[in-house]
């Protein structure tokens, strides 16, 4: 994953953030976000927020393989294969997951934010 990759998925993160962040302006916005909502068990539509979230967790993956096969081929002697290109891949496996693990931590703060909420 390249820096620029990377920057992009930050930004998906920030807005994600901004959109987490900023309340609905009125009871007929959130009725309408209701309504939209696909029924549970139907496809996400392609541009949903379950197919950014998958998508991104499939490139965190695929980052977390590229660097575990470097390593595997650095430690094989596979010509090359240098340490630095290793440790970098490393790095931005581990940037990625960290990145992962504290978005689904402030999933879960939400989620227990909201049934916290008197009704």
């Amino acid at each position: 994953m390249s820096s620029m990759q990377i920057d992009a998925v930050l930004a998906q993160i920030r807005a994600m953030q901004s959109q987490i962040r900023s309340p609905l302006p009125n009871e007929t916005a959130h009725a309408a976000a209701v309504a939209g909502m696909p029924a549970a068990g139907a496809a996400p539509a392609p541009g949903s927020f379950a197919s950014l979230i998958r998508d991104g967790l499939g490139q965190v993956n695929q980052t977390q393989q590229r660097a575990a096969t470097l390593a595997t081929q650095f430690e094989q002697g596979v010509p090359g294969v240098e340490l630095p290109q290793v440790m970098l891949e490393m790095q931005k496996a581990s940037v990625s997951f960290r990145a992962v693990t504290e978005v689904r931590n402030r999933f879960v703060s939400a989620y227990q934010e909201i049934m916290n909420m008197p009704l």
